[in-house]
């Protein structure tokens, strides 16, 4: 989808100056991790986070699912407030997959589908369909051990459809697998993003990754993390490994590169200065 095809859309998520820190109030130890954050995710878009470390990416999308409640500020989901988990409105992608090694593939989908309250004569359907759409049908009666990172990924990928949720968010889903797979698994959610048309929150520190998945790129600040510029990547899905080698796809890395180098910056001690 183009940024032109969401114009007219009411927002699926709206941050309203947000504020976070860990620690109690006053403590030496606290750390403020957000702060004033506000931003509007359109419906069926993929917005990515990036960021230094530790700028409270994670924490908002965290915040955005009701995992953590936020010292100052609100979320609301389709104009709900997020006041805990919404499991009916929001599935998460971890960047461990958290497959149950004693459950086969089929099993780890359903047992989500259990958990969500699905009917049990609605859950092996469901549980194929998203086997399928991720094109790992055949090993529905495999276990975790027996199938590589790519695949268990693609597997908690199926977890999540499988709960037809409408928004979907990811935390660094790929950061533990190899180039070339990142790049396959980039295509398929790309691929994913074009036919179900789903919200889809990706935090990310690769900046290929997030030029090559979003519709938008939110770069937040070094910590305290405040959002510093909202990118567009105005390129249909799906997208192929051709955009890749464009010359737009070298302007919008290199424009996120120069956003972000002085905020790394920010993050590093310097040479020689004792922390």
């Amino acid at each position: 989808m183009t940024s032109e095809g969401f114009e007219g859309h009411e927002p699926s998520v709206t941050v309203s100056r947000v504020s976070h820190a860990f620690g109690a109030p006053g403590a030496p130890w606290r750390v403020e991790a957000l702060r004033e954050t506000s931003l509007e995710i359109r419906n069926g878009e993929l917005m990515c986070f990036i960021g230094p470390s530790g700028c409270g990416k994670s924490t908002l999308l965290n915040i955005i699912g009701g995992m953590v409640e936020p010292v100052t500020g609100e979320v609301h989901v389709r104009g709900k407030a997020v006041n805990g988990p919404m499991p009916a409105s929001i599935a998460y992608v971890f960047q461990e997959n958290a497959l149950f090694p004693w459950y086969s593939v089929h099993e780890n989908i359903t047992v989500g589908l259990e958990f969500q309250g699905v009917p049990k004569d609605q859950r092996d359907e469901r549980a194929r369909e998203a086997l399928e759409a991720v094109g790992l049908p055949e090993f529905a009666a495999h276990f975790p051990s027996q199938l590589s990172g790519g695949m268990r990924q693609r597997v908690a990928l199926a977890r999540a459809l499988s709960l037809r949720t409408d928004i979907l968010l990811m935390d660094e889903p790929f950061a533990a697998l190899d180039e070339q797979t990142r790049m396959v698994l980039g295509e398929d959610l790309s691929q994913l993003l074009h036919s179900a048309a789903k919200t889809i929150i990706f935090v990310t520190h690769s900046l290929g990754e997030a030029v090559f998945l979003a519709d938008r790129v939110a770069v937040f600040s070094a910590r305290p993390g405040m959002i510093k510029a909202l990118i567009d990547v105005d390129e249909p899905h799906p997208r192929s490994p051709e955009f890749m080698k464009s010359e737009k796809f070298a302007r919008l890395r290199n424009q996120l590169y120069d956003l972000l180098h002085d905020e790394i910056r920010k993050t590093m001690t310097p040479v020689g200065v004792q922390s």
